[in-house]
């Protein structure tokens, strides 16, 4: 008898693709429409996990586009502790669909967003209030970092082939007064909080949507060549500012996102989602892949899903290579000192 799944490949049955098998043998969990070469440069952007991605390019001598790089008397320790080489440019994590789109509009018209906060005389930059531990010198200094800051980020996006972002949170806070959008909310890494001053919006599928696909045609008009790759962050939120539990707070960040993703994706065909979230966090994994607290990602994950990433989408042959080191910077995690004991 002819019925609609008579024909469907194995991946779109359950117990043959998953419940059968050994769940680190699944296979075909991406079939991108499109490859990436050896000879393409791949810049990325994004939260906390996406500086796996960037890193293990370069463990494995793919071109991994940095077009901010630090100076080269600087020691490797001093790099990382200055947020080079976690993204292409020195963007710090960037957890939203709206601050990505920030970020490409300020690039575009070469109007940097500058708000500073002063203390004990160094000067702190609440749009990437991380990227320098110990501040700027003088507020001058500071407004020449972003503005090369926003000049790399553009001409990473002018020159990649291929660009990778790892949405992060839906959860964001906005200044009332100009309508700009912090990374973290500002108190957290710097700056005072202002109940007057700074909101916060937990974004819906349409804002998110909205966000992403007016970045996605920026992308494009900037570069018409490009091609882009979405994946969801697994990591959940270190805490939220509703009025939920963590656990339905974080369904509901992290359900959307990957909603958008995937829509997105299926819209466009020049974009592509990978499931980093979906392979992280399925239940048929038993949270092997989350360390004791139960949030973030150990090497055997990270190695695990970037296996995946690049049996998906490389054409040339990956070859594994050692357990990942997790040496990521996550503004994100700062909110953890805050908690009630």
């Amino acid at each position: 008898m002819n019925n609609a799944y008579k024909e469907l490949e194995k991946k779109c049955f359950w117990n043959p693709s998953v419940g059968n098998i050994n769940p680190l043998d699944i296979q075909q969990v991406c079939n991108p429409k499109f490859k990436i070469e050896k000879s393409d440069k791949i810049a990325t952007y994004g939260s906390c996990f996406a500086q796996h991605i960037g890193k293990n390019l370069k463990q494995r001598n793919f071109d991994w586009l940095i077009t901010e790089k630090a100076p080269e008397f600087i020691s490797k320790e001093l790099r990382e502790e200055y947020n080079y080489g976690a993204f292409s440019a020195r963007t710090g994590n960037i957890y939203t669909t709206t601050l990505l789109r920030q970020w490409i509009k300020n690039s575009i018209n070469n109007q940097s967003i500058v708000e500073v906060w002063k203390k004990n005389n160094r000067y702190y930059d609440l749009f990437r209030p991380t990227i320098e531990p110990n501040g700027f010198s003088s507020e001058n200094e500071l407004i020449a970092s972003i503005r090369h800051t926003e000049n790399c980020f553009k001409q990473s996006i002018t020159n990649c082939n291929i660009f990778i972002f790892t949405l992060g949170l839906t959860e964001s806070w906005m200044n009332i007064e100009n309508g700009f959008e912090y990374p973290i909310s500002p108190g957290v890494a710097a700056g005072e909080f202002d109940p007057y001053k700074h909101i916060f919006i937990n974004q819906n599928y349409q804002i998110v949507y909205n966000s992403l696909e007016e970045s996605i045609s920026e992308l494009k008009k900037i570069n018409k060549d490009i091609k882009i790759i979405l994946t969801v962050s697994p990591v959940p939120l270190v805490a939220t500012k509703t009025d939920k539990h963590i656990l339905a707070a974080n369904t509901y960040s992290k359900s959307t996102l990957r909603a958008v993703a995937g829509d997105l994706a299926n819209k466009l065909s020049y974009v592509e989602y990978f499931p980093s979230f979906e392979i992280i966090n399925s239940h048929i994994f038993r949270g092997i892949f989350f360390n004791n607290n139960q949030r973030t990602v150990n090497p055997h994950g990270v190695d695990f899903v970037m296996n995946h990433f690049f049996n998906s989408f490389f054409r040339s042959d990956c070859k594994k290579h050692p357990k990942s080191e997790l040496t990521n910077k996550c503004d994100e995690e700062l909110i953890e000192a805050f908690k009630k004991s």
